[in-house]
Parts: structure tokens; C-alpha cells; sequence
């Protein structure tokens, strides 16, 4: 039983970040290492606290909200009880790598908690790393390898987050299991896309030793059906394989035809976030996209744009400004249009903008501007206001705002079609997303969608619990039947 009180006695808490001066100097983890199993600034006895003001509803708005369907109040009462054991033993039951999505999600089972009411929610996300962490020291988190072997073959094109779930479940289940990459090292967005002091890549390696030891077989630097010397044909992957998942997420960047666009020092976000991340790792000592000692503007207000501006600070930039042309959001959720327990849409300070750099709400980029040889050097903008659901130029606002670098973060508009979606002559509608059925499966036999390739950009968690079910697709086809969890279907996933 929780602690029926725990909510009344303690309040809210999360461990402070490193300080500003400190982080820009380096690239690790904008929050402070455990050393000898312990948090000095955040200590196991606070961690429990936290845990503690969980109520265990009769009805877990918290479980509902979460899409793997973390048993939140049951890991946390475990939390506040000492037993972290049992603890990851029930994250582990609905999420394949809680490390992640305990640095990377952005929570909705905590705008669901019924203490968001007022707006002091349990800090669901840092006990789930808490215990996640606290289980890889401990020497908690080892190989699951399967008891028997099916016989059967199947390719997982993709390293993401969806991909990865996927491949650890079926892999687990008894098939051979090969991972497809075109990049150098696998991760996909995780290793090239998420910047290393949000989440440092020994969070991803360790998991993927894991993976490796369980079974899993990872091949990169390959592009399927691409038409390379030495890259795997859609017909080689075919006959391979018995099944082939796709889980190459949405990577068609979202861009601004805006005059001006062929300017230099103009690039896509996930043209340049891949160059810092090589950095961070040592990679790269001099990256061919740096913004040291210039003025850098982000087009596109959300996480990828942050994660431009925390790159952006840590190289060194002149200044910073990010760009959005929805309003401000409200510093409380509104409650008409906005009411609990919805996802709260209200404004968040993530740790890149307490670094530094302006943000601008209500405005568009009317043209870019340029210096007379070829290179951008400045951004013509005018404000907007929304009239009858359409932005509209408010005359008069029209200003310069200098300008370097742009990066362009405005989202991404689907799957790449050429090469292995083309090829294998999947259905894909009207938003660029492969079409799949109840199971995952495209509209060719065997081949089984996940992640934002079939569901569109989304969430980092979205992804690993479209990885479990379409697993559970794959094994239910080649076996007949499954054990494997599923956690949501794609009729599912457009209700939520």
C-alpha cells in the first residue's frame, strides 16, 4: 500500500542541474553523476520521498497516459519501500530501455497524475531513472537469451528507439535477429540525433552489449536497396529473411522555401545536430557546421530546436535565437481548452534555454537575406496572429534579425520513399507514413511497420511501445501464436 499521506507531507523535487558556467564548458550530462551507487546532490532517501508521494489511485490516470503502460504506481511504491530489485523488475515488464525514456521522455503519465490538478505532479520520469541506473550498478540488468531458437530469420531495418525494441523482443523470443544502419554506429537518432548532455552514449552502448550478448546481430553502414556497390538489394533482404521489420523512423526534414533558402550557412537541424554529436564523442575537432563566434537563429520552437541551441551554446556561438510562429504558451495550462488529464500545453524552460539565447513567439520568416557572395547574413521577419485558424502578417512588423547560421527544426514530414520503401512496394497515405494493419504489418506479407515511419514524428516512448507490439506481430505471423506483449495496436495509437 502507498503512502496514502505522502502527497500532503512532501513536496515536489527534482536534482539540480549543473551549474550554467559549468556545463557550457563540456559536453556530458547537464545533471550530476552517481558515484558509489549515490547522488550527493539527489540522494536514494530524497528519491524515496518522491516515490512516496505517490497515492496509488483507484484509477491510474498515470498508466493510462503512458503509451508502453508503465506500472507506475506499483515500481513506485516499490521505490519508496527500498526495494529497487522487484522495482526494475516491473519496469522492465512493459519497457525494454527505461534509461532512455527516464532522460528523454517528455513525461505524459506526469500531466496525467492526479496531483497535476495542482500542478505538483510525482516526478514520475526521475524515479524510473533512478531505478534504472540504481539497477545497472547493482549488476541487475543481464542477458535474457531464449530458452530455444525458432529457426526463423528476420531483418530489422532501423536502429532507433522502435527498432531496437523491436529486435530485443524478438530476439528474446527465439528468432535470429539482424539490425540494418546505414550510419557508422547504431542508435540511430539516439547516437547522432539526441545531443550527449541529454543523454551520454554509454547509456545507449551499454544496452546494445546487452542486445549483443543476448543474440542480436548488428550490421553498419548499409542501406537497403539504396543501389550501392555492396549495400543489401530489397530482393537479397527478401530471401534472407523471414519477416523484415521497418523501423527507419520519419527522416524527410520539414524545410522553408522561403526566397533566399539556397544561401550558405542555411541547413536542416538533422544536417548539423549528427556534426555535434560527432564532436562531443571526439569525432570531429573541427566539424564542417560550427557556430562558434556566430549569430545563430532556429527556425521551429520545439526539442529539436532546443537541441540546436544547447549545441549552438556549447561551440561557442555569438548569440542565439529561436524562432516560433505559434503564440507563447500560457505558464498554466488553461483549463477549457486544455483540461486535465490532457498532455499540459504550457511553456517549458528545458536546460539548453536556461543556457542562454532569445526566444520569439507570433513570428515567420518572410525571406532570408544575404551578404552579396552567396552566404546568409540575416533573416527578414514579420509578427502573425491567427485569424480564423490561418496565420496572418500583422503590416507594419517587418524587421531584420542578423543572422550566420540558421538551422531549420520545424519537424519532419515522413518516411524516406526512395530506395527500400519504393522497392518494396508498400502502401504509404497521404501524410508519407507506410500504411500497416491491427498487426504491423504493411501491406506486403511480412513486412511489419514501427515507429514514426508508420505513426509520423512523435515521442521517443511512442516508439519502443510500437517496437514491442510490431515484435509481437512478427512472432504471432511466424509462429502462429505470441507471448510477446503487445502494448498498443495502430487503432489504438489514433484514439490517443
Amino acid at each position: 500500500m502507498a503512502d496514502q499521506t505522502g502527497f500532503l507531507k512532501y513536496e515536489r523535487a527534482l536534482p539540480p542541474r549543473r551549474p550554467v558556467e559549468v556545463r557550457l564548458l563540456d559536453w556530458k550530462d547537464v545533471y550530476s553523476r552517481r558515484e558509489n551507487g549515490e547522488d550527493p546532490l539527489f540522494p536514494t532517501a530524497a528519491v524515496r520521498t518522491q516515490a512516496a508521494r505517490c497515492m496509488d489511485c483507484g484509477i491510474p490516470f498515470c498508466h493510462h497516459a503512458c503509451p508502453v503502460a508503465n506500472l507506475i504506481p506499483e515500481w513506485n511504491d516499490l521505490a519508496r519501500r527500498d526495494d529497487w530489485q522487484d522495482a526494475i523488475e516491473r519496469l522492465h515488464a512493459t519497457n525494454n530501455f527505461p534509461e532512455f525514456t527516464g532522460k528523454l521522455c517528455p513525461a505524459p503519465c506526469e500531466g496525467s497524475c492526479v496531483l497535476n490538478l495542482q500542478e505538483s505532479p510525482v516526478t514520475i520520469k526521475q524515479i524510473e531513472w533512478e531505478i534504472i541506473d540504481r539497477a545497472w550498478d547493482e549488476g541487475w540488468v543481464q542477458p535474457q537469451s531464449p530458452a530455444e531458437r525458432s529457426g526463423k530469420k528476420v531483418a530489422v531495418v532501423g536502429s532507433g528507439p522502435a527498432g531496437l525494441a523491436a529486435a530485443q523482443q524478438l530476439t528474446r523470443a527465439g528468432h535470429e535477429v539482424t539490425v540494418f544502419e546505414r550510419a557508422d554506429r547504431i542508435g540511430g537518432l539516439l547516437r547522432y540525433g539526441i545531443p550527449e548532455f541529454k543523454m551520454e552514449k554509454s547509456v545507449l552502448d551499454r544496452r546494445l552489449d546487452q542486445m549483443r550478448a543476448e543474440g542480436t546481430r548488428f550490421v553498419t553502414g548499409v542501406e537497403v536497396g539504396s543501389g550501392r556497390d555492396g549495400d543489401p538489394t530489397v530482393e537479397q533482404l527478401r530471401a534472407d529473411h523471414d519477416a523484415v521489420v521497418l523501423a527507419m523512423g520519419a527522416t524527410v526534414g520539414r524545410d522553408l522555401p522561403a526566397p533566399g533558402r539556397e544561401l550558405a550557412g542555411i541547413h536542416l537541424a538533422m544536417e548539423y545536430l549528427p556534426l555535434g554529436n560527432r564532436q562531443a564523442l571526439g569525432e570531429l575537432d573541427d566539424p564542417p557546421i560550427d557556430a562558434r563566434g556566430k549569430h545563430v537563429v532556429i527556425i521551429g520552437g520545439g526539442d529539436t530546436g532546443a537541441d540546436c541551441l544547447g549545441t549552438s551554446h556549447r561551440q561557442g556561438a555569438a548569440s542565439v535565437t529561436q524562432l516560433e510562429i505559434m503564440p507563447a504558451p500560457p505558464d498554466r495550462r488553461d483549463e477549457a481548452s486544455n483540461p486535465w488529464p490532457t498532455y499540459p500545453m504550457i511553456m517549458r524552460v528545458s536546460s539548453a534555454h536556461e543556457e542562454g539565447g532569445e526566444r520569439l513567439y507570433s513570428v515567420n520568416t518572410e525571406r532570408f537575406l544575404g551578404d552579396g557572395a552567396g552566404n546568409v547574413r540575416a533573416l527578414l521577419l514579420h509578427e502573425v496572429e491567427r485569424v480564423e485558424g490561418r496565420f496572418q502578417k500583422i503590416e507594419g512588423t517587418e524587421r531584420e534579425l542578423p543572422a550566420d547560421l540558421v538551422f531549420l527544426a520545424m519537424g519532419f514530414t515522413g518516411a524516406q520513399r526512395e530506395g527500400l520503401v519504393d522497392g518494396l512496394g508498400v502502401e504509404v497515405d497521404g501524410r508519407g507514413n507506410v500504411v500497416r494493419d491491427g498487426d504491423f504489418m504493411s501491406t506486403v506479407p511480412g513486412v511489419f511497420v514501427a515507429g514514426d515511419v508508420g505513426r509520423g514524428q512523435s515521442l521517443i516512448v511512442w516508439a519502443i511501445a510500437e517496437g514491442r507490439a510490431a515484435a509481437a506481430g512478427v512472432d504471432t505471423w511466424l509462429t502462429g501464436e505470441s507471448m510477446l506483449p503487445r502494448p498498443v495496436t495502430p487503432t489504438a495509437v489514433a484514439l490517443r
